[in-house]
């Protein structure tokens, strides 16, 4: 998400906080809870360069959230509850919130688990195997450590040569977006090994990169001891699920499940899509899950939970605790529920319009965008 985009979605959420016009929403809008998505928690200061520093937020920020979702109404449960909520009506009373982090990464363990083992809250990781295992490929991470490193990048896109000047931040920034959304177009095995051959070019180990990074077995193992802990399965390999035929799709979310149950001596009932976008998951990988027998599986869809996601516990939307939103205000406004229903306000009123070819086919939304790759 650009700068230009950003300011003005920070603009448009505050204009909603101080309106007056969030707080009526709150008390208006039904709503049966809401899963909140994190990555990293960590107490690092922002570097000039850090376009995956969208998926950070500190401790701190965590702990103001924890405090502002109880103080807006909601009672944080784990995954476990919330099929039971939808289904017998308890959400009626009090809608739910559940706090999810994709990846399975250490500062999860250093960082978050503190805050939340301090308020007493439950929280679930969702960990793709091959990353616990130290050989997962945390591509858009090699991309920006091998941005950080080079001097200027050549790359072939389709017989055409780019040639990219990294000499100020500036210029990281413009070339990690231009080949970041290149390479989510393209199949998985092709990207990544653009990026290990960028890696190989800037002298790095990119499975140093998952192993410094990331929770090993043991280290999940020791976290999953706290009753407040759930851990998750994330596919093997974090792969796009939607690019990949059938068989593989199905092997990726099946495998991944299976070891997570293995690894923890107990059933895996919870997934998450890698990425979570349409694009990356979609009907066919909802069935796939509904028909392994998954009970939970959360995409990166924006959105709270609403008492007809009963007969769509496969593709529950998220809310995104996005780095470059840690305010509370913005926190409120999106609790409340008023930008999805401007949203799908919008989307209702152009839906004619779309259909006669008169209105553009994606429509903007009052809510922080898409987060990078680690989803």
């Amino acid at each position: 998400m650009g700068r230009r985009t950003n300011e003005f979605l920070k603009a448009t959420l505050a204009a909603l906080h101080y309106s007056g016009a969030a707080g009526i929403a709150s008390r208006n809008i039904p709503k049966a809870g809401v899963i909140l998505m994190l990555h990293h928690v960590t107490p690092e200061k922002p570097r000039g360069f850090e376009p995956n520093g969208i998926l950070k937020v500190t401790p701190e920020f965590l702990d103001a959230v924890i405090d502002t979702v109880r103080g807006e109404g909601f009672e944080i449960t784990g995954l476990d509850d919330v099929k039971a909520r939808l289904e017998n009506g308890r959400s009626a009373r009090k809608p739910f919130a559940v706090f999810t982090l994709d990846d399975g990464y250490k500062d999860n363990l250093d960082f978050a688990y503190p805050v939340f083992k301090r308020h007493n809250a439950p929280f679930t990781i969702y960990v793709p195997t091959a990353y616990a295992d130290g050989e997962g490929d945390l591509w858009w991470l090699v991309l920006e450590e091998a941005l950080r490193r080079l001097p200027n990048v050549k790359i072939d896109r389709d017989g055409v040569p780019h040639i990219y000047a990294l000499g100020t931040d500036a210029e990281k920034t413009a070339a990690f977006e231009d080949i970041y959304w290149w390479l989510r177009r393209m199949p998985e095995a092709r990207a990544r090994a653009i990026t290990r051959n960028l890696a190989s070019q800037a002298g790095f180990d990119p499975l140093a990169l998952c192993r410094k990074l990331v929770m090993n077995w043991d280290e999940i193992r020791a976290l999953a001891r706290d009753p407040l802990a759930t851990i998750a399965a994330h596919t093997c390999n974090h792969f796009a699920l939607a690019k990949l035929p059938l068989s593989e799709a199905t092997r990726e979310i099946a495998d991944s499940v299976a070891r997570v149950g293995e690894e923890l001596g107990q059933p895996c009932r919870h997934f998450s899509y890698p990425y979570g976008d349409e694009g990356s998951a979609g009907e066919r990988e909802f069935e796939i899950a509904r028909n392994l027998g998954i009970e939970t599986a959360v995409t990166t869809r924006k959105g709270l939970v609403d008492k007809s996601n009963v007969s769509t516990m496969t593709a529950l939307p998220r809310l995104s605790l996005n780095g470059d939103f840690q305010d509370q205000r913005s926190v409120k406004v999106l609790l409340s529920g008023l930008p999805f229903a401007l949203r799908n306000g919008v989307k209702r009123a152009l839906s004619p319009l779309r259909r006669g070819g008169l209105a553009p086919s994606r429509v903007g939304a009052l809510h922080p965008g898409d987060e990078p790759a680690g989803g």
